[in-house]
């Protein structure tokens, strides 16, 4: 078709062309010819069209050859026979028949010969289709086109790189304004939507063709694909519905079965993957995902046959070796993966999901210029591609970052972000690598890249290539970490978070990235404890209930509930459970135990039996795992009462009720909180001391939402009780990395006591959760100043001063005073700033005076073995 711009131009040309050309005869003649059947076999062909619709490709297949066989030609009957033969896998077949069905020049049957020609690998047969329809459309009135051709013209010119808004517009949208029953203009808009990666327009306009024609298996289909990457449980939904029209729809069995090698179910994906090969024996996606399932069970041979099944009929089809790297990598494997996108692209070097994914590939893997490259060419090849579009333009913000390194650590965050707590970042990975590296015995060879995202919808796009993602504090890819840097509203600890990140590139570089998500995770959790026991995920009300009321999940299925949880506790609690198979791990077998295992996965060794060869049998090991888990699960608050009444037993408005209740059930948790509540609200200050310290003895390891501690330090304070206050305070603070609020008490209790110890302890842990709180700062810096820790208190006024403090002239003051000895030039730099906030400061008028003076001291006498110090150097130096 000529260079890019020409391809680019052939929608807007065939549009411009039909508004120029009239209709002809022979175009008149295959309109006629296209609908001839006629009214009297209607019913027939209404009657073989259920057939396939429903799966029945055989009888359809039946059906059509008998009414051609009678010479009743009509070319939907032909097109209908064609189709059953390529489901059914007989492309040959297909290929033969299509030859007598080309010379009509019905726009479908055109596109119909493309496809069979390209599954069939007869490239030059399948682009003279195209070719022919762009010639015929070409010279046809646009407003002249049935619907379904205009479906059928638009497709084909997005084969030949036309223009996808245009195409949209002036095709597929007009198809459906002319007939809004026109079923393949849905389909059409939504598998566009799909190759642009908008799952959001692909969602609705599927949805729009559910509800107009209901059993439409395609359109489940496609709504089941664009829910795949954000909602499992949606998806499982349309795919249950296309089945329940069609069980033999090969693409819903193929996702389906996809969505069984995330989950790690590989039998099952295998039985999905026979189902679609009974009815096609050479599916080439089928094919493709068995090749993915010999990958991931380390069958080599296998991988070999499997995937030159894949490329038997069509021997360079890209797609192939696409699908295969692309859910290698989505297991992490992506150096695997990038090895086969770059044979898809071999075979085709235009093929844009190949590129697109490849660049993804690289960038995980470190190899930031070539990514970048790549994802630069996808955007200029297809300016709509949403995930193309979003990765180009976050490029031109990664440039901005600044980056810090040293020790095998590449930190790259905001400028400013960097500026004020970078330090402790880099420290703290660092920290990581040799604590983590030297327990598990690992020698990492290359650096590890760490970039911290101040934006979420940034860290979304480098993480996923799309928006989204909010659940997810970081990620990690082996040697790439991405992750949110601290943001007040969520207050989550983001030391904690990056030790547990930095875990997953230990574990995934002992297993080459050969692991399950739960164990990948669960040791991540698991470590996050052992660094500082009031980290990770910790037993709790709703934990307990859960292990107690039999949820707990078989270990042999623990990646299942990362893939489709039911509810966002379900995820939780998946997190929570793989850390305690790996603390049960432990405490049974060892850590040596827990390395040979790592060390078996990066062999290619399978988990269950790795797992049951390391250790026992895995029907054992999951037995002696729930008696261990429901032991942890009594353990909680094992003296409170956990028993919850029925509305009719006690009415949880009514405090008197509440109150018999107790009186019968002391220990009763349910009550006690209900009852110290309404204690708090009446004001009832000793009561309610006496309640809430009845509580926190019962179960003292709360330190969730509404804790006892927060509320008996909230009487305390309004009883004017500061020292018992502080208590309560501290204890609670003891036995949480995210209690904000207690920090931030404690810290004024501090300043008020002038305690400087306490107000950067409690400034310390403050910064672990949020490092950019001006109040913080400047209490800290007050502190550090005041014990004398000059270093750390410049450092801390330093950032204050990046966060837009209330009180700069005050902060450049203090900063002048520290730095007036050991760096006056700076000093009076400071001094000069707060001269200009505050003309009338009189205390640095007078600092600035003493400079001064002290300045034209004459420099003290020299040692007889040294030279005198230059006057000019030192007024230099000012």
């Amino acid at each position: 078709m000529g260079n890019k711009a020409d391809r680019n131009r052939v929608a807007s040309n065939c549009i411009e062309r039909a508004r120029l050309w009239k209709s002809v005869l022979l175009l008149s003649c295959v309109a006629v010819l296209s609908g001839w059947a006629g009214s009297t076999r209607a019913a027939d062909i209404k009657l073989s069209r259920r057939q396939f619709r429903t799966g029945q490709y055989e009888q359809c297949l039946e059906s059509t050859r008998a009414v051609l066989a009678e010479r009743r030609y009509g070319i939907d009957w032909s097109i209908l026979m064609v189709k059953s033969l390529l489901a059914l896998g007989r492309y040959e077949d297909a290929a033969k028949e299509i030859d007598n069905v080309v010379p009509n020049y019905a726009f479908r049957a055109l596109k119909l010969a493309h496809t069979v020609y390209t599954q069939t690998g007869q490239k030059e047969q399948a682009a003279e289709m195209l070719q022919t329809i762009y010639r015929i459309a070409s010279i046809r009135r646009i407003e002249s086109m049935e619907s379904l051709d205009l479906v059928v013209v638009g497709e084909s010119l997005l084969h030949l790189g036309g223009e996808p808004r245009l195409i949209l517009d002036e095709f597929y949208y007009r198809a459906l304004k002319n007939d809004p029953n026109c079923h393949n203009a849905y389909l059409a808009v939504g598998a566009l939507a799909l190759a642009k990666e908008d799952y959001d327009l692909a969602s609705k306009e599927y949805a729009r063709a559910i509800k107009r024609f209901g059993d439409a298996p395609d359109a489940y289909c496609g709504l089941a694909q664009a829910f795949y990457q954000s909602d499992r449980q949606a998806m499982i939904q349309a795919l249950d519905a296309a089945l329940s029209v069609n069980p033999r729809h090969a693409a819903a069995l193929v996702l389906l079965a996809e969505h069984q090698i995330d989950c790690e179910n590989y039998a099952g994906a295998r039985e999905l993957l026979d189902q679609v090969t009974d009815v096609n024996p050479h599916h080439p996606d089928a094919w493709a995902y068995r090749t993915v399932l010999a990958h991931l069970t380390n069958e080599p041979n296998d991988v070999k046959g499997c995937r030159a099944h894949a490329l038997r009929f069509w021997p360079d089809n890209p797609r192939v070796d696409y699908l295969i790297g692309r859910k290698l990598s989505q297991r992490y494997w992506f150096a695997e993966g990038a090895a086969y996108q770059r044979q898809a692209l071999a075979f085709d070097r235009d093929y844009l999901p190949a590129k697109g994914q490849l660049a993804e590939d690289l960038l995980r893997l470190g190899d930031e210029e070539r990514g970048w490259d790549l994802a630069n060419e996808v955007y200029e090849q297809d300016p709509y591609n949403v995930k193309a579009f979003n990765l180009v333009n976050l490029q031109d913000k990664l440039a901005e970052f600044k980056v810090m390194s040293g020790e095998g650590i590449v930190l790259k965050m905001e400028r400013r972000e960097a500026e004020i707590y970078g330090d402790r970042v880099l420290s703290l990975l660092q920290e990581a690598k040799s604590t983590l590296c030297k327990k598990y015995g690992l020698q990492l060879e290359q650096p590890v890249t760490v970039e911290l995202f101040n934006r979420q919808q940034d860290f979304a796009i480098r993480t996923f290539g799309t928006l989204g993602g909010g659940e997810f504090l970081g990620v990690c890819f082996g040697n790439v970490i991405t992750a949110n840097s601290p943001k007040r509203e969520t207050l989550a600890n983001w030391e904690s978070t990056l030790w547990h990140e930095f875990c997953h590139v230990i574990t995934l570089n002992l297993t080459r990235n050969k692991m399950p998500r739960w164990l990948s995770e669960g040791i991540s959790v698991y470590e996050e404890v052992q660094r500082d026991a009031t980290c990770g995920q910790h037993m709790n009300p709703e934990y307990r209930r859960m292990i107690l009321g039999s949820e707990l999940i078989p270990i042999s299925q623990l990646s299942r509930a990362f893939i489709s949880p039911s509810s966002p506790a379900q995820l939780q609690f998946a997190y929570y459970q793989s850390s305690l198979v790996v603390e049960f791990l432990i405490e049974n077998f060892g850590l040596d135990t827990l390395k040979a295992i790592l060390a078996d996965l990066g062999k290619g060794r399978e988990i269950n039996s790795t797992l049951a060869r390391q250790t026992q049998p895995l029907e054992q090991l999951e037995e002696r795992f729930a008696e261990f888990a429901r032991g942890r699960a009594e353990s909680l608050a094992e003296d409170a009462d956990w028993y919850q009444p029925e509305r009719d037993q006690v009415d949880p408005r009514d405090p008197e009720s509440v109150t018999q209740w107790l009186t019968k059930h002391p220990d009763s948790l349910w009550a006690l909180r209900i009852h110290v509540r309404h204690l708090v609200r009446q004001r009832e200050w000793i009561d309610a001391k006496a309640a809430l310290a009845t509580l926190i003895a019962l179960y003292p390891e709360d330190t969730g939402a509404g804790n006892a501690y927060a509320l008996l330090a909230e009487v305390h304070r309004t009883l004017g009780e500061t020292r018992q206050e502080a208590r309560i305070l501290n204890e609670w603070a003891s036995r949480s990395s995210d209690a904000a609020t207690a920090y931030t008490r404690l810290m004024e209790l501090g300043m008020e006591q002038q305690n400087w110890q306490q107000v950067v302890a409690y400034g310390e842990k403050y910064q672990a959760v949020y490092p950019l709180l001006s109040t913080v700062h400047w209490r800290m810096g007050q502190a550090h100043e005041a014990l004398g820790s000059h270093e750390q208190a410049v450092a801390l006024y330093q950032g204050l001063l990046l966060l837009d403090p209330a009180n700069p002239a005050e902060v450049n003051f203090r900063l002048a005073r520290i730095l007036q000895e050991e760096d006056p030039g700076a000093a009076k730099r400071y001094l000069l700033e707060t001269l200009a906030d505050a003309p009338r400061f009189r205390e640095a008028h007078r600092l600035l005076l003493k400079m001064r003076d002290k300045a034209k001291e004459p420099p003290p006498a020299a040692k007889p073995d040294e030279e005198p110090v230059s006057p000019t150097i030192q007024e230099d130096t000012l």
